[in-house]
C-alpha cells in the first residue's frame, strides 16, 4: 500500500474515533508518511483518553468487576496501587473554562484524571504524595474551590474522600463523596467544602426512615408542624448558634438592637415552643430545622 492510500485511511480512522473530519495533502513520500504517523499518534493519544475515562468512569459506579480492575488500569498506564484521593465538583454547569483551570492546576504529569460525571458534577482522582498530610486534601480543596471562583466566577461546592490505597477502592471513595456532598449541600449549604469525614449530625439524619422523621416532628411540634422558616429567621437562628447563643454578640455581628434580637427568638417561642435560649431547646431546633429541611428535599423527589 503507498503513502496515499497509508493517509488516506489513517484520516478515515480518525474520523471514526474522533468524529472529525480532515483533508490532508503531502507533497512528498516522505511528508505523506509524516503525516501518517502523526494522525496514528493522534488517534492513540484520543483512544487512551477516552479509555481512561470510560474506564475509570465505569469503576466508580461499581460496573467493574475486581478481578479485571488491575489489568485494564495497568493496560491504560494507570498504576492500581497508588494511593489517591476523590474530589467531587458540584456546579451549576461544568464548562470547558473550568475543565482547563483544573487541568492547569493538576497537569498529566501529576497522574491526576479528570472524570466527567454530569452536566454539572465532576470527579478528580489525584495521587496522594509522599509525606501529604490528611489535612492537605482541605487545603487543595479550599484552593480548588477558590481558584474556580476568581478565575471562572464560578460557584462551587465539593466534598472529598479518604485516602485509599489502591483503584479497588474507588467505588467506595465515590459512594462517600456522592454521599457527603448531598448531606452537605442540603443542612451544611453555606459552606463549599465537605470533608467525607465531618458530615456531623447530617449523616445520621440523611439515612433515617421519612416515617421517623414526621414523627419526630410531630412529637417536637405536635400537630402543627411549620412547613418552612423564611431566610431572615434563619440567617438570625443559625448566627445565635454560631455564637454559641450569645445575645450580646450575635446583636452586634447583625448589626441589631439587642431587644429586637430578644423579640426576634420570643416570636420563634410562641410560634414553635422552643426556647432557643437554652441549650436544651436550642440543639432541638437546630436538629427539627435539619429534619424538616431533609423532608423538603425528600418530597421534592
Amino acid at each position: 500500500m503507498d503513502q496515499t492510500q497509508e493517509l488516506t485511511k489513517a484520516l478515515a480512522e480518525l474520523k471514526r474515533i474522533t468524529g472529525v473530519s480532515m483533508e490532508v495533502s503531502a507533497d512528498s513520500p516522505e511528508a505523506a508518511e509524516q503525516a501518517v504517523n502523526q494522525i496514528r499518534c493522534l488517534c492513540t493519544a484520543y483512544k487512551e483518553k477516552y479509555n481512561k475515562t470510560d474506564f475509570l468512569q465505569g469503576l466508580m459506579t461499581g460496573g467493574i468487576p475486581a478481578y479485571d480492575i488491575a489489568e485494564r488500569a495497568n493496560r491504560l498506564h494507570i498504576n492500581p496501587e497508588d494511593k489517591r484521593v476523590l474530589f467531587l465538583l458540584e456546579s451549576r454547569h461544568i464548562d470547558e473554562t473550568m475543565a482547563e483551570i483544573l487541568k492547569n492546576m493538576f497537569p498529566s504529569q501529576t497522574k491526576a484524571y479528570l472524570v466527567p460525571v454530569s452536566e454539572n458534577t465532576l470527579a478528580l482522582l489525584r495521587p496522594v504524595k509522599s509525606g501529604e498530610k490528611a489535612d492537605d486534601s482541605r487545603r487543595i480543596a479550599r484552593t480548588i474551590v477558590d481558584t474556580l471562583n476568581t478565575e471562572a466566577l464560578a460557584q462551587v461546592q465539593l466534598s472529598y474522600s479518604f485516602v485509599f490505597e489502591s483503584l479497588a477502592d474507588l467505588p467506595e471513595a465515590f459512594r462517600e463523596t456522592s454521599l457527603a456532598l448531598k448531606v452537605g449541600k442540603l443542612f451544611y449549604s453555606e459552606q463549599t467544602v465537605f470533608p467525607y469525614n465531618e458530615l456531623g449530625i447530617g449523616r445520621l439524619i440523611y439515612q433515617l426512615p421519612v416515617s421517623l422523621c414526621e414523627n419526630f416532628l410531630k412529637e417536637i411540634f405536635g400537630d402543627d408542624v411549620p412547613e418552612a422558616f423564611d431566610e431572615e429567621t434563619l440567617g438570625t437562628i443559625n448566627r445565635f448558634f454560631q455564637n454559641n447563643l450569645n445575645i450580646a454578640e450575635t446583636s452586634r455581628q447583625l448589626h441589631m438592637h439587642r431587644n429586637t434580637l430578644i423579640y426576634r427568638l420570643e416570636q420563634i417561642q410562641k410560634r414553635t415552643g422552643l426556647d432557643v435560649r437554652l441549650f436544651e431547646d436550642a440543639m432541638t431546633f437546630k436538629i427539627a430545622i435539619m429534619v424538616l429541611n431533609y423532608l423538603q428535599s425528600e418530597r421534592n423527589h
